[in-house]
């Protein structure tokens, strides 16, 4: 038995401050709300665009949403009881073994009412159905051994879509292995990608896996959706505005001033009125403790307009202007902002006496929370699909009650409930159908400077369920990896188009948006496919990104686009199904390890070349292949990356080295061994 952390909000407090500065932040508004008899329309909700589906009676009817959680509250007035004639008709409680699945703890009762709550609060499907799996009863931890359970007693119970908002931060085949045949029985699988960004690689199954729609949060439409910028001459910084900071009317203008740690003594001999102060988090004293809120009032009652603070370790931090000795909420007279230890030691050496800075606190809606778990989790396809609002989300609770909460775990049933949207619509698409339809027709999210952010952050963008839901095209695949080398600097990949009403396909313009100048792209439109094609004119080794934008006469479609460019080409011939690899590389190298994996499983195996041998592989299975390259260059690791596709294979092939799990050149080896061994013990007879 296997134990992991929730993507619930409890363990987002645990690990990151910032929740603790948003509960301090809303504390007031919230002990109010849930004295409220009735709300409004959910704020996350309408600025997913179900509004006026809603208005127009579109809300999940007929549709079976499964719920892997902590149980789901049945007895709020919004979720309309237990059994057949409730708003939750089944399930399993896994942690007391029984079936009437109830919650303690909440976390479940806050997914159940994004997706389904019909009362006071409406959630994204208010008509659809749930089913109750309860796998945790802390929100703190699970057996990843209930999660597969409840996965199999979901498909048992013919649900058309499953939500799991809770995870792990590694890889688990078990988990990924069940997810993987649900969407086989054709139950679409939405997933939580985690609450550990801002650092990139920090997505855990099931989020991993590449057959479930893996959602990351983005802000929400509320007031505190609050993003900054920092400008110093031509260099603008990643910054974050300080929990308790408010929004600015006008950008802030200043001469930059170093201030050390902050302290009264740092700052004396400065001249601080009318100054943004740059200062460094924490203090240069063992034991010392030099709050945000200190340093803010030191810099304000010095006369300063604003106070940078960068980190004393690497990566950006979340900052909440809090004095943890006081019960009363203190109020930051000069906005305060966050930047990481490297950008803050590049402006420290930048300051003159004459450097000017321009900052700017504004509300931007759609920006990746910073808690949000980071992709890419292969080389081979993107992670996380998309995102929803994450951030102060108000959604049920226990008791009755109503509650605003962020992470991940509430972004992904806002995709859910559009999920059930759409099969409420297309009863018969295919998870991979539906999948298309969510992640091609969402919003860009942008950072605070107005560039796209990484695929890694968002994905193809924030979910636009109104859009998905007239959208008539599913295209397939929903976002495209090229593998480009110095070799081998363009290759051409198809998307397939269905026009979900069997019309003809109107007439299609594409275009490719990316920052990187040295990436050409040309495309043809016949009949049902996209031709793209994408060209490398500079031979500068790296990872690229970018959208191929679909617009036909009524819709704009987002297809995400990595590429890698390598310096080694890696070769892969097939024949009667036996792969054969070989590498070119500019440079001297040792050694490569193989990596095959069957495209969308878990199913990898391990081989080696060297420049003297190349390896074969036989295949037992037709389909298309990813093949990684780690290659082994003086003291560097260096990569290369190919994708073939299989259609006939020949029986009967012996292949020890699969069998046994020993790369061929180790296993030639120990044969050699084996067959000097048996000589020798032919030869030596007792006497």
């Amino acid at each position: 038995m296997h134990f992991i952390w929730s993507k619930s909000r409890y363990h987002v407090i645990k690990r990151i401050s910032f929740f603790l500065a948003v509960i301090s932040f809303v504390v007031f508004f919230v002990s109010s709300s849930n004295e409220q008899k009735s709300f409004d329309l959910p704020a996350s909700i309408q600025l997913v665009g179900d509004k006026l589906l809603l208005q127009q009676g579109i809300d999940g009817q007929g549709v079976k949403v499964g719920i892997i959680d902590t149980g789901i509250d049945f007895r709020h007035p919004d979720l309309h009881g237990y059994g057949p004639s409730g708003k939750v008709v089944g399930g399993y409680d896994y942690v007391n073994t029984r079936e009437n699945s109830t919650d303690s703890n909440g976390h479940g009762t806050e997914v159940a009412g994004i997706v389904a709550a019909d009362g006071n609060f409406s959630g994204m499907a208010p008509k659809s159905k749930l089913f109750s799996y309860k796998v945790s009863s802390s929100g703190e931890s699970v057996s990843s051994d209930f999660i597969v359970q409840a996965i199999t007693h979901a498909i048992e119970d013919k649900v058309n879509v499953i939500n799991i908002s809770l995870g792990v931060n590694r890889t688990n085949d078990d988990i990924e292995n069940a997810v993987d045949n649900a969407v086989k029985k054709g139950i679409v699988v939405v997933v939580a990608a985690g609450n550990n960004g801002p650092d990139n690689e920090t997505i855990g199954s099931p989020g991993r896996d590449m057959n479930a729609i893996t959602v990351g949060a983005s802000y929400n439409n509320i007031t505190s959706s609050l993003v900054a910028t920092l400008k110093v001459g031509n260099n603008q910084f990643d910054v974050l505005p300080m929990v308790g900071t408010k929004a600015l009317t006008d950008s802030v203008e200043g001469k930059l001033v170093y201030g050390g740690y902050g302290r009264l003594k740092d700052l004396k001999n400065s001249n601080v009125k009318g100054s943004i102060l740059l200062e460094q988090r924490g203090s240069d004293t063992k034991g010392e403790k030099v709050f945000f809120v200190e340093k803010e009032k030191n810099a304000a009652d010095l006369g300063a307009k604003a106070l940078v603070v960068f980190n004393n370790q690497s990566g950006i931090f979340f900052g909440e202007l809090r004095d943890p000795s006081s019960k009363i909420n203190y109020i930051p007279r000069i906005p305060v902002i966050s930047m990481s230890k490297d950008d803050g030691l590049k402006l420290k050496s930048m300051l003159t006496d004459k450097t000017i800075g321009n900052l700017a606190i504004f509300f931007h809606p759609d920006f990746v929370a910073p808690f949000s778990s980071r992709g890419p989790v292969s080389p081979f396809y993107v992670k996380p699909d998309l995102v929803a609002p994450g951030v102060l989300v108000n959604t049920t609770t226990l008791e009755g009650k109503y509650n605003l909460t962020s992470g991940t775990s509430l972004a992904a049933p806002h995709v859910t409930g559009a999920v059930a949207i759409l099969l409420q619509k297309y009863p018969n698409l295919d998870p991979s159908s539906i999948a298309s339809l969510i992640s091609t027709t969402t919003d860009p999210v942008t950072d605070a400077y107005g560039n796209v952010l990484p695929i890694e952050a968002g994905g193809s963008g924030r979910l636009n369920v109104t859009r998905a839901y007239f959208a008539n095209l599913i295209i397939n695949p929903h976002s495209l990896v090229f593998d480009l080398s110095y070799e081998n600097t363009s290759q051409t990949r198809i998307l397939q188009l269905h026009p979900i009403d069997n019309s003809k396909i109107q007439k299609l313009t594409a275009q490719f948006l990316s920052n990187e100048s040295s990436l050409s792209f040309n495309y043809s439109a016949k009949n049902d496919m996209i031709t793209a094609t994408i060209r490398d004119n500079a031979k500068k080794a790296g990872d690229y990104e970018g959208f191929i934008i679909l617009n036909d006469s009524k819709t704009s479609y987002r297809i995400p686009v990595l590429v890698h460019l390598t310096r080694g080409n890696l070769n892969v011939s097939e024949k009667d199904g036996i792969l054969n690899f070989s590498l070119d590389y500019p440079q001297n190298w040792s050694y490569a390890k193989i990596s095959l994996m069957r495209a969308g499983s878990h199913d990898t195996r391990i081989s080696a070349i060297t420049p003297q041998n190349n390896a074969t592989i036989p295949l037992h299975d037709t389909g298309e292949y990813w093949i990684e390259a780690d290659i082994k260059s003086g003291n560097n690791t260096d990569y290369a990356y190919q994708t073939i596709s299989v259609n006939r294979i020949t029986e009967n092939q012996l292949d020890l080295e699969n069998i046994l799990q020993i790369p061929f050149k180790q296993l030639a080896i120990i044969s050699a061994i084996l067959i000097i061994a048996t000589i020798v013990g032919l030869s030596v007879r007792p006497r």
